[in-house]
C-alpha cells in the first residue's frame, strides 16, 4: 500500500504519461487508465522497473462497465481513491456546416460521457472512504473561448468546467474538491495532428496554424507544456478545498481573468 495513490485516465500519452510520471516521483501509487492497453502497460511497467508504484488499466471512458471496473482495481491494489484526473480525450477537426454527427457523438462520449463516468465512479469512492479526495479535470483554455473547426470540443470543454463546479458544491461535505486545469495549446501529438488538419482545412501553413491561431492570443508566443500541467497537479493535490470549483487557467496570458 502506498500513502496515496492517483487515477489518471488517457495516461499513456501526452499530458496524462507526463503527470503519471510526476505523480509516481511524488510518492503516489498510479493507476495508468488508458484505452491503449499495451502502451498503457508500457508506462506502468517503466514506473515499476524506476521503483515506483503503478498498475495499468485499459479503460474506455466512455464504457460504464470499463470504468468502474478499473476503479474497482484501483481499491483493490492501493486501498483508496485520493486523487483523480480525468484526462482522456480526441480531436476531430471538421468545418461546422459538415460536420458529421457520427464525429459529434464520439466527442461527447469521450469528452463529456467520459468526464461524468470517470468524475461519478471516484465521488462514489472518495465519499464511501470517508477521507475525502480530489477530482481534477483536463479542461482547456477552450473552456473559455471559441475556435473554428472545433464546435464539439468547446462545448465539451465549456461543460467540464461546469461540471466541477457542480461536484464542488455537491463534495464540500465530503471533503471532495474539484478543479479544471485549462492549458492553452501544448504540442502534444494531438495537438500535432491538428496543426496538420487546421492548415489543410484552412489552406494554409502549419507555421502559419502555430503562429496565427495556436499562439497569437498569448502574450509571449509560447506553448504550455506537459511539466506545466503536472506542476498544477502536484499543487492541487495538495489543497484543502480553497480553490474548488475552480478552472486554472496555464494559457500565456490567454484567455485572462
Amino acid at each position: 500500500m502506498t500513502a496515496k495513490s492517483v487515477l489518471i485516465t488517457g495516461a499513456a500519452s501526452g499530458i496524462g504519461k507526463a503527470c503519471a510520471q510526476r505523480m509516481a516521483r511524488e510518492g503516489f501509487g498510479v493507476v495508468v487508465a488508458d484505452v491503449n492497453l499495451p502502451a498503457a502497460e508500457a508506462l506502468a511497467n517503466e514506473l515499476t522497473g524506476a521503483g515506483f508504484s503503478a498498475i495499468a488499466v485499459r479503460m474506455d471512458v466512455s464504457n460504464e462497465g470499463e470504468v468502474e471496473a478499473g476503479f474497482d482495481k484501483m481499491l483493490d491494489t492501493y486501498g483508496s481513491c485520493d486523487l483523480v484526473m480525468s484526462n482522456a480525450g480526441v480531436q476531430i477537426v471538421h468545418s461546422f456546416d459538415e460536420y458529421p454527427f457520427e464525429d459529434w457523438k464520439k466527442m461527447m462520449a469521450i469528452h463529456a460521457d467520459g468526464a461524468f463516468l470517470v468524475a461519478r465512479a471516484a465521488f462514489r469512492r472518495m465519499k464511501a472512504g470517508g477521507r475525502g479526495g480530489r477530482i481534477v479535470f483536463t479542461g482547456s483554455v477552450q473552456s473559455f473561448v471559441g475556435s473554428k473547426l472545433k464546435e464539439p470540443y468547446n462545448f465539451a470543454k465549456h461543460g467540464v468546467a461546469g461540471l466541477a463546479k457542480s461536484i464542488a458544491r455537491e463534495g464540500a461535505e465530503y471533503g471532495i474538491y474539484t478543479y479544471t486545469i485549462c492549458p492553452s495549446f501544448i504540442k502534444t501529438p494531438l495537438v500535432e495532428k491538428q496543426i496538420l488538419e487546421q492548415a489543410a482545412a484552412l489552406g494554409i501553413t502549419e507555421e502559419e496554424v502555430v503562429r496565427n491561431i495556436m499562439l497569437r492570443d498569448t502574450v509571449d508566443g509560447a506553448f504550455t507544456t506537459v511539466e506545466d500541467v503536472a506542476d498544477m497537479l502536484v499543487f492541487l493535490s495538495n489543497d484543502r478545498g480553497a480553490l474548488t470549483g475552480q478552472s486554472l487557467r496555464l494559457t500565456h496570458g490567454w484567455a485572462m481573468m
